[in-house]
C-alpha cells in the first residue's frame, strides 16, 4: 500500500534577511554582499553551535519572483546569452517551487542574528531553514 502524496506543502519562515544592498549577485559563490539573518527568537536555541568562520546552507523563498508558468521551463541565463537551458540546470529564481539555496560564511553570531557574507538574497527574503555545510572530502572551513 503506498502513502498518499500531498497536493500542497506549506512552510513558515524561521526568519528574514536584512541587508542594505539594493542589488545582489544571482549566485552566492560570486557574492561578497554582507547582511544579517534575523531568526525568530523561538528558534534561537537551534543556532547553538554555529560559529564564526563556518559556512552554512540557507534555504529561502524567492519572494519577489513572478509566478511560474510552463514557458519558464526553458530559460536564457543572463550570463549565457543565446543559450537556452532547462530551469533545473540554472540558478534562476523563477522556478516551479520558488526555493533557493545559498552557502554563506558566518561572520558573527549575536543571539538570534547571524551576520553573514555571500548573500544572493534581497532584504526581506524569508528564510525557510538553515543546515550545516559539511560535505565529505571538502577541505573548506
Amino acid at each position: 500500500m503506498s502513502a498518499q502524496k500531498p497536493d500542497k506543502i506549506c512552510y513558515q519562515p524561521i526568519g528574514w534577511v536584512k541587508t542594505e544592498a539594493r542589488e545582489v549577485p544571482r549566485f552566492y559563490k560570486i557574492s561578497k554582499v554582507k547582511g544579517e539573518l534575523h531568526i525568530l527568537p523561538k528558534y534561537q536555541p537551534g543556532l547553538k553551535d554555529i560559529k564564526p568562520g563556518e559556512k552554512i546552507c540557507v534555504l529561502f523563498h524567492f519572494h519577489k519572483s513572478p509566478p511560474f508558468e510552463e514557458k519558464h521551463l526553458i530559460q536564457e541565463p543572463p550570463h549565457r546569452p543565446g543559450e537556452k537551458r532547462g530551469v533545473f540546470s540554472t540558478c534562476s529564481p523563477v522556478r516551479p517551487n520558488a526555493i533557493g539555496l545559498s552557502v554563506l560564511k558566518v561572520l558573527e553570531v549575536n543571539g538570534n542574528v547571524l551576520k553573514v557574507e555571500g548573500l544572493d538574497m534581497l532584504d526581506g527574503t524569508p528564510i525557510l531553514d538553515i543546515k550545516p555545510y559539511k560535505f565529505e572530502g571538502d577541505n573548506e572551513p
